[in-house]
């Protein structure tokens, strides 16, 4: 019986657990700075366990009763709280009080749960004995929440569904407490039928959580949504309107296949098509093989492409449409994929290369801040060869102009020379990339053939900057100060209001 109680703890604080996470990832996702996100979830969650242990003590009668709905209690709420906030960042502007609504009211329902197992424990071992013990298997059931979340429920159930899965743990942890104490309730039946009836809603809700998460999704989007999923480091979303492919990485547009040509034509070939002597070339990010596409057209070129995330590369490497986009490059026998985090392959390996393309996501976030650091610049120079060069994907000098002259300024620092220019991307608007080097950099005056956009006469005029895009005098972003990322979150959030 002891043994049924503290899995029943290990169980509860599993659950009170990926609750938090999921609403800290869901909050990160779309709203995009995920140290703010945790930061702000994890406080508020706590201080509401806080005031859910405080007004445990409120509960003198019933207690086995009061328990037990407040399991069923927490498996609604936090059983659908994904959906609904999935719904609310769809269809209303409520998505940031339903978030800390939904926070507190679990926190304050998981608060309670454990300080009423401890008294309906009491009775049964020494208190010395209950408090050890019920600690324990609520530190182990976080433990096993924390690395159940990351490698399991994201990358295979998303976040409705291991919502929704913890919601029916909870509410069968209610229907088992009502036979562990079926001597202390005498309003059983009531409880076991509640009990019975939570379960079934929420089974029904795991049913169809796919389908109302990809309503709600494609309200979010112009076109339909053609294909989503979730990655351990990423929600990965396509929509299509006619001939037009779109990808999107946390709500983000990455590129729309109509004019994408630009984008990536602009990345690699200012600074590839210098260096005629160059035979190997790093791709950092762009697992969409696009880039890598662009660089294929320079005969005896080898690539080494390194994403993390094995999900985009995949996707990229068997979907037809994406492998029509890319015509094939992530199959070619001069590309090799590598999925690693790009920090920890570099730290890693000593190959050094003559041109590095870095094609990163935007630094919305301090996890691809710390790729847009000092650090990671200095890390990189010493992996290009004598002469090399590193083109930087820096976001638009028109919308994010502080963000775009940090990261130059932040290349600068770490002792390269920076040629910055820009290109007009109909999906984007004014784009912008950092061309670096240790060399002087001439533009080169021969262009593979075949490109559908950029020619050699055009490349001087991409270096000159109008008025309201030239240089400001702003802060490079260091590893352990991310203005970065401020820089950008700021002035991305001026536009969208």
């Amino acid at each position: 019986m002891n043994a049924a109680l503290f899995v029943t703890v290990l169980l509860i604080a599993a659950c009170g657990l990926i609750y938090e996470l999921v609403a800290g990832a869901l909050a990160s996702y779309l709203l995009g700075d995920s140290v703010t996100q945790f930061s702000t979830i994890i406080g508020t969650y706590l201080f509401a366990m806080g005031v859910g242990s405080w007004l445990s003590r409120f509960v003198v009668r019933g207690v086995a009763a009061r328990f037990v709905a407040t399991e069923l209690m927490v498996a609604l709420v936090g059983g659908f709280s994904s959906t609904l906030l999935f719904l609310a960042f769809a269809y209303t502007d409520a998505f940031r009080v339903l978030l800390y609504v939904l926070v507190m009211i679990i926190g304050i329902l998981v608060g309670l749960e454990i300080p009423l197992l401890m008294r309906l424990l009491r009775d049964r071992l020494e208190f010395k004995d209950v408090v050890s013990s019920v600690l324990t298997f609520d530190y182990l059931g976080a433990l096993g929440a924390s690395l159940l979340f990351p490698l399991v429920l994201v990358p295979y159930l998303g976040m409705a569904r291991s919502a929704l899965a913890f919601g029916i743990v909870n509410a069968a942890v209610a229907l088992w407490s009502t036979w562990l104490f079926r001597d202390l309730l005498p309003n059983r039946r009531a409880l076991v039928a509640g009990s019975v009836g939570t379960l079934a809603l929420l089974i029904a809700g795991f049913a169809a959580a796919e389908r109302i998460t990809r309503t709600a999704e494609s309200s979010l989007y112009a076109d339909p949504v053609v294909l989503s999923r979730n990655s351990p480091y990423q929600r990965i979303v396509l929509t299509a309107w006619k001939d037009d492919l779109r990808l999107f990485l946390n709500g983000h547009l990455q590129f729309s296949s109509r004019d994408e040509y630009r984008y990536h034509e602009a990345l690699v070939h200012p600074g590839l098509a210098s260096l005629p002597a160059a035979r190997s070339v790093l791709v950092l990010g762009g697992g969409d093989g696009l880039a890598a596409r662009e660089i294929l057209r320079y005969p005896g070129v080898h690539v080494t492409l390194v994403d993390l995330d094995a999900q985009m590369t995949r996707l990229f490497r068997e979907h037809a449409e994406m492998v029509r986009l890319n015509g094939g490059a992530l199959t070619s026998p001069r590309v090799r994929v590598v999925n690693a985090d790009a920090m920890r392959w570099l730290d890693a390996n000593p190959e050094r290369f003559d041109f590095v393309v870095v094609d990163f996501p935007d630094p919305s976030n301090y996890a691809v801040g710390k790729l847009y650091t000092t650090a990671f610049y200095r890390l990189l120079r010493r992996h290009v060869n004598p002469g090399g060069r590193i083109v930087v994907q820096s976001t638009s000098p028109l919308f994010a102009r502080s963000a775009f002259w940090s990261i130059d300024a932040t290349l600068r620092e770490a002792g390269l020379r920076t040629w910055p220019y820009h290109l007009y991307v109909p999906s984007f608007g004014e784009w912008g990339f950092v061309l670096a080097g240790a060399d002087e950099y001439q533009a080169p005056a021969r262009l593979p053939a075949g490109l559908r956009y950029l020619t050699a006469g055009a490349i001087p005029a991409l270096f000159q900057f109008p008025i309201d895009m030239q240089r400001l005098p702003v802060r490079a972003n260091r590893l352990d100060d991310q203005v970065l990322v401020r820089y950008y979150s700021e002035e991305w959030e001026r536009i969208t209001q």
